[in-house]
């Protein structure tokens, strides 16, 4: 532990006193981010709770409506109704910036805006049923797309609140404890080095005080 001891100056101390100065405003700065980091995510982990069940109940429905068509038709019409997509989408992607986290932002358009381009096959040879089908399927792809960008958000977000927390706990129980011990010793070092020089002042001039008595008497 000892070792770990600064040496005992002045232009030490005055280092050691801007450092604590610094870390304990650093703390405080990174204990504010935390508290926000978290009021954000958890914001984000409410709507990440209702996207996923409405996207579950989206997938679950869609799935029920394809087994509805599937009994109604012919497993070869069906393959054959699905087999070339009609409807493009492009996917794009951009970052928001949330107490210096970038979190991911999705946002899709589609070739055309005619809601009926959903469908690539003709009326007269399948079911009304694979039409609601392809449908509800169609209507989920929004809310998937948001929750892919929440979860994600929320996976970053709660590696940067980890980051932080580490952060503010080595600050909170190494930096500022050892600067503290530092200032500590190094504040007690030149008090005892001042008392020493005050002593051997005070014997020095004991000594000539006694000198000069003793040359009077001669």
């Amino acid at each position: 532990m000892a070792s770990k001891m600064p040496n005992p100056t002045r232009m030490e101390l005055t280092r050691l006193k801007g450092k604590l100065g610094t870390a304990i405003k650093g703390h405080r700065l990174l204990k504010d981010k935390r508290d926000e980091l978290m009021r954000e995510f958890l914001d984000l982990v409410r709507v990440n709770m209702e996207l996923r069940k409405k996207v579950e109940e989206g997938i679950r429905q869609a799935n029920v409506n394809f087994v509805i068509a599937r009994a109604g038709m012919s497993g070869e019409a069906l393959q054959a109704a699905l087999m070339a997509p009609k409807q493009e989408v492009s996917l794009k992607e951009g970052v928001k910036n949330v107490m210096s986290v970038n979190i991911p932002q999705f946002d899709y358009a589609t070739r055309t805006s005619d809601p009926n381009d959903i469908y690539s096959y003709g009326f007269a040879f399948t079911s009304s049923d694979l039409d609601g089908a392809v449908k509800s399927l169609a209507d989920v792809f929004p809310d998937m797309l948001k929750l892919a960008e929440v979860e994600k958000s929320c996976q970053l977000m709660a590696a940067e609140i980890e980051k932080t927390r580490r952060r503010v706990n080595a600050l909170e129980h190494v930096t500022i404890p050892e600067t503290q011990a530092g200032i500590k010793y190094i504040t007690m070092k030149l008090d005892e080095n001042e008392r020493s020089t005050q002593i051997r002042l005070m014997k020095v001039k004991d000594m000539m005080l006694e000198e000069a008595h003793h040359y009077s008497e001669k």
